[in-house]
């Protein structure tokens, strides 16, 4: 799991956390189609889990490439991206993200360009909210 994810403990509360995610990918140029609270969800079924928000970002530049391409769409099951934000039992928040750059090596030259250049910008989004 290591080489296909990417885990960075943030120095701020979940919430502070949350907030700076979403201003840093909209500042990015990347939407957010989605926000789900995976504990609010999981509280609907009875079970209690710590703090935990999935975003749903999509950059549209980099969408099309895959997406237009009829044999570049197989990768379509891991778009949009996310970056999950939770906290673990010691109270510690977390920020993680699927290794983009490192699934996309074996893939055809269009998607392993997108999802490397996807990589990077998720890269970017986090050492900003890291940042401050």
């Amino acid at each position: 799991p290591k080489m296909m994810f990417k885990e960075t403990k943030s120095t701020m509360d979940f919430d502070t956390t949350v907030s700076k995610v979403q201003e840093k990918v909209e500042a990015r140029g990347w939407k957010t189609p989605a926000v789900h609270d995976l504990q609010a969800t999981m509280k609907k079924f009875d079970k209690e889990v710590r703090s935990v928000k999935i975003f749903e970002i999509c950059h549209p530049e980099h969408s099309y490439k895959i997406l237009s391409q009829s044999d570049e769409r197989i990768v379509s099951n891991m778009m949009p991206c996310r970056i999950a934000v939770y906290e673990k039992e010691d109270g510690a928040v977390w920020i993680s993200r699927m290794n983009s750059g490192f699934l996309a090596k074996p893939m055809s030259p269009i998607i392993r360009s997108t999802m490397s250049d996807a990589a990077r910008d998720v890269e970017e989004v986090i050492a900003k909210v890291l940042a401050e």
